[in-house]
């Protein structure tokens, strides 16, 4: 059986880890879990870290459970928040949660006939008929409050990091993600946590959950993967319109693959190891050739292909590929056509950006694109000059007369116009 941990502490995605975990792997086919709250109806970038461990878990032989937390969902962790998140109701919960498993099978074997085929639980199953009563005598009579209050993400929220304190709701946080280690434990034979650091200890409180209520003999172990970060510190998976999602609705897959591509050097040689399923001899040659010429960006073009294609599809990737050509190099109409309006407005989001009433489709170039409070060109007579230059383009193709007549059969997406003028100037006008 290979060695989970080892594949883990290569690369780079293994942070704390209980004493006897790693030889527990290596002599049994465990069952492990991790958990997400179903707080959207997508994951993002920040997420990924986790479910590339659950992958590595099910290659390395053993069985994932994925676990959406559909009743803490309902609460909110205190851990690495300065403020209560907003609470869902089951119907959100529950849409969201299908749309996570939805993602996840692009990376876990949900569907097979192995034994570690990949499972998805929601603790609102366990959790939805167990009364206030229950919880006190099953739960609470063995965890104690300085037990609870000793952990780092109960004391920063009381010490006066964040803002709002903590409520009861968030502080029995703890408790209930330990019960949910406990139950999958007695019922589904899970054996091992994972999760980021940040959840150390929401983590261990389910182990030691476990030995006080079933005995000190037990075998239950945690381990967690480094919360992710940039090389200068900064929030890994943050942009400054907001997360990169794996949703394409949320981020297009132009969008993600461009994230991926602008990452840093150390990023990259960092991100390729833990996103990636590439081995180390690969990742190792694909350094190399990326030290002896690092203009040429091949870590990050490695790891742009290989993570755009795991999470949207390799005809997305090539779209992706396609939509970077147009801005940045050589493109063609029919490739300008084939983009969808997302991505259309992706790839122009920084360009100049006019309106066009659909009443003026049929007129001159000149008379379209000259327009007064345009900034396209200084003149008609610059435009009359620059189009004989060979250096106007509509939609990708010179324009051969200033005066050629631009109609509906011309609209990208059927109310696209896109000018460039000169090699790097580009407009993108809207007909409305």
């Amino acid at each position: 059986m290979k060695n989970f941990v080892e594949e883990l502490k290569w690369r780079g995605m293994l942070a704390q880890i209980m004493p006897g975990t790693e030889e527990y792997l290596l002599q049994n086919m465990v069952s492990a879990y991790l958990g997400t709250d179903p707080t959207a109806d997508s994951l993002h970038i920040g997420h990924l870290c986790g479910i590339m461990m659950l992958r590595h878990l099910q290659r390395c032989g053993h069985k994932p459970y994925l676990l959406v937390g559909g009743a803490t969902g309902m609460i909110g962790d205190p851990s690495g928040k300065s403020q209560e998140r907003n609470l869902l109701d089951a119907d959100t919960l529950y849409h969201n949660q299908e749309a996570i498993k939805k993602q996840c099978a692009k990376f876990l074997d949900f569907d097979g006939n192995e034994l570690n085929k990949a499972e998805l639980v929601n603790n609102y199953d366990w959790m939805k008929d167990f009364t206030f009563l229950d919880f006190a005598r099953t739960v609470g009579k063995h965890i104690t409050v300085n037990y609870m209050m000793a952990k780092e993400s109960v004391q920063q929220r009381l010490n006066g990091t964040a803002r709002d304190g903590l409520s009861f709701t968030e502080f029995t946080y703890q408790l209930l993600q330990g019960y949910d280690f406990l139950h999958l434990y007695q019922h589904n034979g899970v054996r091992l946590q994972l999760g980021g650091n940040d959840q150390w200890g929401n983590m261990t409180t389910g182990t030691e959950l476990i030995r006080r209520t079933l005995g000190n003999d037990v075998e239950a172990f945690a381990l967690t993967c480094p919360l992710i970060t940039k090389a200068d510190g900064k929030k890994f998976g943050k942009t400054e319109s907001g997360n990169v999602w794996l949703d394409r609705n949320r981020t297009t897959p132009y969008t993600f693959y461009q994230f991926w591509l602008n990452v840093s050097d150390d990023d990259a040689e960092r991100y390729i190891k833990i996103f990636t399923d590439l081995d180390r001899e690969t990742i190792a040659a694909l350094v190399a050739e990326h030290t002896e010429d690092p203009g040429r960006r091949t870590l990050q073009r490695r790891l742009a292909e290989e993570v755009t294609t795991m999470v949207h599809s390799k005809e997305d990737l090539d779209m992706a590929i396609a939509a970077s050509n147009i801005l940045f190099g050589k493109a063609t109409k029919d490739q300008l056509a084939q983009l969808d309006e997302a991505t259309l407005n992706d790839v122009f989001k920084d360009v100049p950006h006019y309106e066009l009433d659909r009443t003026q489709l049929g007129g001159k170039a000149i008379d379209l694109f000259c327009q007064e409070d345009w900034e396209i060109f200084p003149s008609k007579g610059e435009m009359r000059k620059m189009v004989k230059g060979g250096g106007v383009s509509l939609n990708k193709e010179k324009l051969v007369a200033f005066d050629q007549p631009v109609t509906a059969d011309d609209l990208i997406d059927g109310k696209y116009l896109l000018m460039q003028r000169g090699k790097k100037n580009y407009y993108l006008i809207s007909v409305k």
